[in-house]
């Protein structure tokens, strides 16, 4: 059996129809069983994925690159088009007169989980990018919801004045009518990097068989709106597509990790 597994960014429920989807639809075109495992938090599907106890792995762009890290030879193979160009969002609740990065100093913040790249890394690096310090700026040190629909509902709430999280997750929520833009909404969106994506386990060609990789990599590519096999997986997915990524792209994401002492 193919165990697969994805970051735990959202909520349970809807994390177990995405990735149970998508273990039926991976199933139904390869030669193996395959089937989702979850994982409790960010840290413990990368040392899942280290174990070798999970093969496939949805991870953000900075989760990815400490499981390519941990699993030599481990391979970023497939990513959403969206995933090229991520953003994030920072929102701010009612009567928070901010209006940028910078006049969110002496405010209470909320990051996502620690290991979440749109919902921490790459939103602290654009608050230090903008002369704000999160360890020292904010009204009290930082706070981590854990995921990144959380991060809004803290905000909304009132819990926390400001927040970042997933552009994704906030424009679908919005979207869908979850949230109230009465009370929260957004102050900055961020420039695009790369985030989400597939990575397969070094040992994989050797447990399935070889070309078993590859044929992870076709399956996914081959997923279509137009085919009733995979369209409501790539709906859950928030996409329409997946595309080839390769380990280079998130070069760029490692870079910033260790200029903030979170790798060395």
């Amino acid at each position: 059996v193919l165990i697969i597994g994805g970051i735990p960014d959202q909520n349970v429920s809807a994390l177990e129809e995405r990735f149970e989807a998508m273990a039926a639809y991976l199933e139904s075109q390869l030669w193996f069983n395959v089937e989702y495992r979850p994982a409790v938090s960010y840290t413990s599907l990368v040392t899942a994925f280290d174990n070798g106890d999970v093969k496939l792995g949805w991870f953000g762009g900075f989760t990815g690159v400490q499981a390519r890290l941990v699993a030599e030879g481990a391979q970023a193979i497939a990513q959403r088009p969206q995933d090229e160009v991520f953003r994030s969002v920072f929102i701010v609740g009612r009567d928070v007169p901010a209006r940028s990065l910078a006049e969110l100093k002496g405010l209470t913040f909320t990051f996502g989980s620690e290991s979440s790249t749109s919902g921490h890394i790459m939103p602290r690096s654009f608050l230090v990018e903008a002369g704000v310090d999160p360890e020292s700026d904010f009204r009290g040190p930082p706070s981590y919801s854990g995921s990144h629909d959380k991060t809004w509902r803290l905000v909304e709430s009132g819990s926390f004045q400001a927040g970042a999280l997933s552009s994704a997750v906030w424009d679908r929520a919005v979207a869908e009518g979850q949230v109230d833009t009465g009370k929260v909404s957004v102050v900055h969106i961020t420039d695009p990097y790369p985030d989400y994506h597939w990575v397969a386990h070094p040992d994989l060609d050797e447990t399935y068989g070889a070309g078993a990789t590859e044929a992870v990599r076709q399956a996914l590519m081959a997923m279509s709106p137009g085919k009733p096999d995979s369209a409501r997986v790539l709906e859950l997915f928030q996409t329409d597509a997946f595309i080839r990524t390769r380990n280079e792209n998130y070069a760029g994401i490692e870079d910033v990790a260790r200029q903030l002492g979170l790798i060395e």
